[in-house]
């Protein structure tokens, strides 16, 4: 199904009633990606467009606007084979580690446009490649100092929505722990790293994990603490 026929379109009271009823779905069942995502873009055209104009003026951006690469298997399978020490091998052993397949984003479909609904593709699909650059584990506390990352990169309402929800979901131990270690760290990387939707990854699996964290800024999640 291409992004195009994935969509549909929506007056602005559907799309308030439908950002209404994924958040209530999304904090009763936060396991829903589906629900989160349809959250995600009835709340954030906004954001989507503020990233589809710095893409416009970034050369990396505009190839990938000009030709909209997907991370699902068929165009990133090649990772796999990549020498252990590069980007694309450390995202091939985070999603193999985890049994994730880069095919499971749920589509796009509340975007009005053709090109916005590519954007928030992009979005979703770099989730995982986020995770592997900032060394962030995949449960509670990892993936909400990552909404916070997403947040500080492209002002998404849906993002801080999940931090807040997410702590709400904390015990007491792992509220401390964010709230001391990764909230601050969080912040901080989200702000000095380059423009991370303006990265075309996928020319860059084969260089090194290090040196690529170095030169788009990246500074990894701090170590568990003790």
């Amino acid at each position: 199904m291409t992004i195009e026929r994935a969509r549909v379109p929506l007056s602005r009271w559907q799309q308030a009633a439908v950002a209404m009823g994924s958040a209530v779905g999304a904090l009763v069942n936060p396991r829903r990606a589906d629900l989160i995502a349809a959250l995600g873009e009835t709340t954030g055209k906004p954001a989507f467009e503020m990233v589809l104009e710095r893409m416009k003026k970034s050369p990396e951006g505009r190839a990938i606007l000009l030709e909209r690469p997907r991370v699902v298997s068929e165009q990133v399978g090649h990772a796999w084979d990549l020498p252990d020490n590069t980007f694309g091998a450390a995202y091939a052993k985070f999603m193999g580690s985890r049994n994730f397949s880069p095919d499971d984003r749920p589509p796009v479909r509340f975007m009005e446009t053709d090109e916005l609904a590519y954007v928030a593709t992009r979005a979703r699909e770099v989730h995982d490649l986020w995770h592997t650059l900032f060394g962030l584990p995949t449960n509670l506390i990892g993936e909400s100092a990552l909404k916070v990352i997403e947040f500080e990169q492209m002002y998404l309402p849906m993002c801080m929505l999940s931090v807040i929800g997410g702590t709400v979901r904390f015990n007491e131990t792992q509220r401390s722990m964010f709230l001391r270690h990764y909230l601050p760290w969080a912040v901080r990387a989200g702000r000095q790293c380059t423009d991370l939707m303006c990265v075309y990854y996928e020319r860059h699996f084969s260089e090194d994990l290090e040196q690529v964290r170095r030169k788009w800024g990246i500074i990894p999640a701090p170590q568990h603490p003790k």
